[in-house]
C-alpha cells in the first residue's frame, strides 16, 4: 500500500496544493506541518489522512475519492502548475485516490525526520517539499541534501545527497549521488541524527 498512498499523497501535493497556490500566489513551495504537509502561502494542508483547508482545521474531509471532490469541498480548483516542469506524479483530478493510514504516517514521519536533519545540519535553512518528485530539500555549495518518499525507482523512503557534479567512490551509491533507505536508519528519535549524520558525511566525501 506504500506505493499506491505515496501516489495519492505525491498528487494530492501537486493537484490540491502547489498548483492552486502557484495560481494565487506564484508559488508551488510546500513544507512540511505536524502530521504530514502543507501549503507555505495558504492554509491547504494533510494532517494524518485528511485535507485541512481552515487556520483553525475546522474545514477538513478524509483523504478518498478524487481530487475533484476534494478541491470542491475545499473551495479550491484542483490542477497541477502549469509549464514549470515535465516530471509530475501523474494523478489526475479524476483519479481515484487511495490512501492507507499506516503507510502515511510512514510518508509524514519521514518527512518530519527529514525536515529536522536539514535544519540541526544547517540552522538557517528552511527546507521546501517540492510537488514535482514529492521530495524535501535544500541546496548547499552546489549539492541537494533532502529526503525523499520514494519514487518510481527507488520504492521505499530514503534521504539522499546529490551533487551537482556526479561523484565518484563506494559512498556513491545511487546515479544522482548517494541515498540511504528509512530502513536503513534507527527508528524513533535516533532517526533524525542518523540521517544527519548521513548529510555530514555526505558534505565531507563531496
Amino acid at each position: 500500500m506504500l506505493a499506491a498512498t505515496r501516489r495519492s499523497l505525491h498528487g494530492i501535493a501537486e493537484v490540491l496544493l502547489a498548483g492552486p497556490q502557484y495560481r494565487e500566489r506564484g508559488t508551488i513551495r510546500l513544507q512540511v506541518t505536524p502530521g504530514g504537509f502543507g501549503q507555505v502561502a495558504g492554509p491547504l494542508r494533510v494532517q494524518g489522512t485528511e485535507l485541512v483547508w481552515d487556520a483553525d482545521g475546522a474545514g477538513r474531509a478524509p483523504l478518498r475519492g478524487t481530487c475533484r471532490e476534494l478541491g470542491a469541498a475545499a473551495g479550491v480548483e484542483p490542477g497541477p502548475p502549469e509549464g514549470l516542469y515535465t516530471d509530475s506524479s501523474g494523478v489526475g483530478p479524476d483519479e481515484q485516490l487511495v490512501v492507507d493510514p499506516a503507510a502515511a504516517e510512514l510518508v509524514a514521519d519521514w518527512f518530519e525526520t527529514g525536515d529536522h536533519a536539514l535544519r540541526n545540519f544547517v540552522p538557517a535553512c528552511d527546507p521546501v517539499l517540492w510537488p514535482e518528485h514529492f521530495d524535501l530539500g535544500i541546496q548547499l555549495d552546489e549539492i541537494n541534501y533532502g529526503v525523499s518518499a520514494g519514487d518510481p525507482v527507488n520504492t521505499r523512503p530514503y534521504a539522499y545527497v546529490g551533487p551537482w557534479t556526479r561523484r565518484s567512490g563506494p559512498f556513491w551509491n545511487a546515479p544522482f549521488g548517494a541515498m540511504r533507505r528509512y530502513d536503513e536508519v534507527p527508528a524513533g528519535p535516533l532517526a533524525t541524527s542518523a540521517v544527519m549524520a548521513f548529510f555530514v558525511e555526505g558534505r565531507k566525501m563531496a
